[in-house]
């Protein structure tokens, strides 16, 4: 028996596209409803067929759902909440994609007073965007972090649970604020520094700009693909998430100093460990399935 038969899709987006391919393929039977705020992105899945029909208001989309999850930046999510609040089925489970549990739960709880929410943060993604760019592999082997709420309904996350599995996800059962910890380590904090140095390299006077794109080594253009991410869905994730954000930059700030120290004094042994310990985490991620091992991260030479 399938978890919901009756999906709402709100955003449709890379991942929210991704989403409603993978249904498409892994649950046949799903009835998909889709909506976006851009027309021209709905014109777009019309053109694409991605989904049975296609919404001009929120409300619309989710008047018959059993699940609404909701595909949009952070900082829009309560107020897209409220724009479906009045049309959402007493019975319907609203959950989200987004990589910020905490401040979302918040919001989500102030706009729909009494619906059932189960929050979810799929952890996959590229730096593309817009409906063109999904696809529906795009979740499988990744893992999907579900955060049910305090007093929240169990069966509900179960169910939301259930649902990514079918698509090919790993689910991982983590408290909001656990989760936002762990993604200010894993996720915001790398996106943080990829602008940073990407930025710097971009302001520095003596090097132009075409220097910079002609000679750009390979950690150089790995940075450059993280910081070509959505700029309006990283702008909400830090200020959604800013208290784990900063503490974890804090440390951050802190370890970085010990490593200008040894380069300043010619610490070779404390450079030496330093490398050490992070080559052995880049290995635990390939066993387990997370990256590839394909040499130069799978660059073509030819």
């Amino acid at each position: 028996m399938l978890p919901f038969a009756r999906v709402t899709i709100v955003g449709l987006g890379l991942i929210g596209s991704s989403l409603a391919r993978a249904v498409r393929a892994a649950m046949p039977t799903v009835r998909l409803t889709g909506y976006d705020a851009s027309a021209d992105v709905r014109e777009t899945v019309r053109a694409l067929d991605l989904v049975d029909d296609v919404a001009d208001t929120p409300g619309a989309a989710v008047i018959d759902a059993d699940l609404v999850v909701l595909c949009v930046p952070v900082g829009a999510m309560g107020a897209v909440a409220a724009d479906m609040a009045a049309d959402l089925p007493a019975d319907a489970v609203v959950s989200d994609v987004g990589s910020c549990k905490a401040s979302v739960a918040a919001a989500l709880r102030a706009a729909l007073p009494g619906a059932t929410i189960v929050p979810a943060h799929p952890v996959a993604g590229t730096e593309k965007s817009g409906p063109e760019a999904g696809f529906a592999t795009l979740f499988r082997g990744r893992w999907c972090i579900v955060t049910p709420l305090e007093g929240g309904d169990p069966v509900a996350a179960t169910r939301v649970a259930d649902f990514w599995r079918r698509l090919g996800a790993d689910v991982e059962t983590m408290d909001p604020d656990h989760h936002d910890l762990v993604l200010a380590v894993t996720s915001h904090l790398p996106h943080l520094i990829a602008y940073t140095i990407v930025g710097t390299a971009d302001d520095l006077e003596q090097v132009t700009q075409s220097e910079v794109i002609k000679f750009s080594a390979g950690g150089f253009r790995d940075f450059t693909r993280i910081a070509a991410s959505d700029p309006t869905m990283w702008r909400d994730v830090f200020l959604s998430n800013r208290d784990a954000v900063l503490e974890m930059l804090g440390r951050f700030s802190e370890d970085l100093s010990q490593l200008q120290r040894a380069i300043r004094y010619g610490d070779g042994d404390a450079l030496f460990d330093r490398f050490t310990r992070t080559r052995a985490i880049r290995r635990s991620i390939v066993d387990q399935g997370q990256d590839d091992a394909a040499a130069d991260f799978g660059r073509r030479h030819d």
